[in-house]
């Protein structure tokens, strides 16, 4: 049993690692795939010192001290564990909610490489395209500013992408400043309210990330409505990741 144990572990850790080190060989490096290499790297060296360890630990138990310390490590994993269950029901029920009457379709920023999509913000665009050509009287914002080794604003990429593919440009408004999630919605609501577009959005981001964007619109007084896009599945742990670091700071009101 202890042996079945510490290879099922040592698998675990093993899949866990290539998983969430693929993506940097891709150009993805964020908080997600970091923590992830953390955990798999502690559980591939706890499967290789698996005796020893347990030894150790045996002998920590037998001291008061020892004994609290583990109670405490066993504790803070505990909330980990439930925090991430939470966090995952939330991520899976944000992609959920219906779209309001008369909303206005906002499409969430992300990594532009030179003047074009990458590959996450191409499946937002592609989701956007797909939605506006059903609702042909939808008005559409993008929304993402210029950031580091990008040529372009990632609103301007959004727009040149989505006119290129017929969508006719003056259904399109351009948000260009922001650099976070909750600037995506705040300053796409000036705009909306600039121009008289109501007060309802459709949000297409990742499906990951459609709770806290909807969150941050519940909090900017906007009824909103779920369009997700698909992750590609390789970086569906490494955003999975991150995406509970948003959520769990958002809440706290980091």
């Amino acid at each position: 049993m202890k042996t079945f144990l510490r290879i099922l572990i040592f698998i675990i850790g093993a899949i866990s690692f290539v998983m969430f080190t693929y993506p940097l060989f891709r150009a993805v490096h964020n908080i997600g795939n970091y923590t992830g290499i953390v955990i798999s790297v502690l559980l591939l060296t706890y499967a290789i010192t698996f005796k020893d360890f347990n030894k150790l630990v045996g002998k920590i138990w037998k001291k008061k001290l020892g004994k609290f310390f583990l109670i405490l490590i066993l504790i803070f994993g505990g909330v980990i564990f439930i925090l991430a269950i939470i966090t995952t029901s939330l991520m899976i029920s944000g992609g959920r909610k219906n779209v309001p009457e008369g909303a206005v379709l906002i499409v969430l920023g992300g990594q532009v490489k030179g003047t074009e999509p990458s590959l996450t913000l191409l499946r937002r665009l592609t989701t956007a395209k797909e939605y506006l050509d059903e609702h042909p009287d939808m008005i559409c914002i993008v929304s993402g500013g210029k950031g580091k080794g990008e040529d372009i604003s990632e609103a301007e990429c959004m727009s040149r992408w989505l006119i290129s593919q017929g969508v006719p440009e003056d259904r399109i408004y351009k948000e260009d400043k922001s650099t976070d999630t909750d600037e995506n919605i705040r300053f796409s609501k000036d705009i909306m309210v600039r121009e008289g577009l109501g007060n309802s959005l459709a949000i297409t981001t990742s499906d990951f990330h459609e709770y806290r964007a909807g969150k941050i619109a519940e909090k900017y007084g906007l009824e909103y409505g779920s369009v997700p896009s698909r992750t590609v599945w390789w970086l569906i742990p490494t955003f999975w990741m991150r995406e509970m670091y948003g959520i769990l700071a958002e809440a706290v009101g980091i």
